[in-house]
C-alpha cells in the first residue's frame, strides 16, 4: 500500500462486551452461498445499517468488487445494527466462530476495540477503513485525512463568507455542527475547518456546537438555527441523521451547508453549495484485495489524503458549478491543486 501517516489511539467503549463468544441476536447478514473450505472469506461487518449510510455503502461495494476479482474469494456483508453498545460484543463473536478469513469494518473507535479481540483471537485478520491503529500484527487500518479534508472545506466556507453570493452575511462568520466530541473532531476536523477558513479570509470565525448523538435532527436544527442567528451564512454538519435537522434550518434561515465525506448537492440544490468527499469503495477495493492476494501490510497505518486520491471536494457537479460563482470555484480548485502536489 502506499499510504504513510501517524499513529493515532481511539478511546473503547462497552469493553465488557468483548468476551462474548456466542452471535448475539440482531445480526442481519447478506452475502454469497456458503463458501468452499478452501476460499478466502471476508466479514464486511457494518456498525449500524447498510442501506441508506453511503459510507456504509461504499464499504460494502469495494469489499465486493474486490471479491469478485478473485474465484476463491466470497464477501459477507454483516449489518451490527444501530445500538453502538452492541457492536464490540458482535464483532468479538464474529471473530470466536473463525469462519472469516478477514474481517473488514469502518469506525473510527473500531481499532482500539478489537485490538482487545484481536488478543483472544490471533489468527483473526482485521481491516479498518477510517480507522487507525499501529503495531497490532493482525490488524491494518487506513485513516483518511480528516484535516486536509475539513481545511478544504474550511477554505470554501471562507470563500463564500467573504463574498457578495445572495446569503453571505456581513460577518466573517461560519458554523460547524458535529454529532459529539471525539478525538479527529478535536485534533484534525476542526482545527483544518478553521484554519483553511482563515487562510480563505483572515478573520473568519467559527461557531462549534456539538449535538451529543448523532441522530437527533431536532437538536440539530435548533443549534444550526442559534449559529445563523448569531451571523453565522455557512454550515458544516458531521452528525449523522442530525445533519437533516442542520440542513431544515439553513434552508428556512437563507444560510448555505457544506455536505462532508459524500455528495450532498442533491439533497438541496441552492443550499447545499458544497462537498467534500473520501474514496471509500476504491480505499476499500485496494485494501481487501491486497489483503486476498497477500500483500497487505498488517500491523501498520496508513492515512490517504489529495495526494493518494482519497479525500476531494467534489467540483465537477453541475450543481455546484450552477450555484457557485465562477471566481469562488477558480480559487478553490486552485487551492486543491496546491495542496496535491
Amino acid at each position: 500500500m502506499k499510504f504513510s501517516g501517524t499513529s493515532k489511539r481511539w478511546s473503547a467503549a462497552a469493553l465488557t462486551l468483548l468476551l462474548v463468544l456466542t452471535v448475539p441476536a440482531g445480526i442481519a447478514a447478506a452475502g454469497r452461498a456458503e463458501a468452499p473450505d478452501d476460499s478466502y472469506r471476508i466479514a464486511v461487518f457494518v456498525p449500524g445499517v447498510t442501506a441508506g449510510s453511503p459510507i456504509y455503502e461504499m464499504l460494502a461495494e469495494g469489499a465486493r468488487r474486490a471479491a469478485d476479482e478473485f474465484d476463491h474469494a466470497r464477501a459477507n456483508i454483516i449489518e451490527g445494527g444501530t445500538n453502538q453498545g452492541e457492536w464490540p460484543g458482535k464483532i468479538a463473536s464474529i471473530a470466536a466462530q473463525g469462519d472469516h478469513d478477514l474481517i473488514v469494518t469502518s469506525n473510527p473507535a473500531m481499532p482500539e476495540i478489537v485490538n482487545e479481540v484481536s488478543q483472544r483471537f490471533p489468527d483473526q485478520k482485521f481491516v479498518f477503513m477510517d480507522g487507525y491503529l499501529e503495531g497490532n500484527p493482525s490488524i491494518y487500518t487506513l485513516r483518511y485525512d480528516q484535516y486536509q479534508q475539513a481545511y478544504l472545506a474550511g477554505y470554501f466556507a471562507g470563500l463564500v463568507t467573504s463574498s457578495t453570493m445572495e446569503f453571505a452575511g456581513e460577518q466573517l462568520k461560519i458554523g460547524l455542527v458535529a454529532g459529539q466530541e471525539y478525538p479527529d473532531m478535536n485534533q484534525s476536523i476542526l482545527p483544518g475547518y478553521r484554519e483553511g477558513a482563515q487562510d480563505a479570509a483572515p478573520g473568519t470565525e467559527v461557531d462549534f456546537r456539538v449535538v451529543g448523538n448523532w441522530y437527533d435532527a431536532s437538536r440539530g436544527k435548533e443549534l444550526a438555527r442559534e449559529i445563523i442567528s448569531g451571523g453565522a451564512d455557512v454550515l458544516l454538519p458531521i452528525s449523522g441523521g442530525a445533519n437533516y435537522g442542520v440542513l431544515e434550518a439553513a434552508i428556512e434561515g437563507d444560510a448555505y451547508v457544506i455536505w462532508y465525506d459524500t455528495s450532498g448537492y442533491h439533497e438541496a440544490p441552492g443550499t447545499v453549495i458544497g462537498s467534500t468527499a473520501i474514496m471509500q469503495d476504491t480505499a476499500t477495493y485496494e485494501t481487501v484485495k491486497a489483503a486476498i492476494e497477500g500483500s497487505l501490510p498488517f500491523g501498520s497505518a496508513d492515512k490517504a489524503g489529495l495526494q493518494e486520491g482519497m479525500v476531494t471536494f467534489i467540483t465537477d457537479d453541475p450543481l455546484f458549478e450552477e450555484h457557485v460563482p465562477e471566481d469562488i470555484r477558480r480559487a478553490l480548485i486552485s487551492r486543491m491543486e496546491e495542496l496535491a502536489k
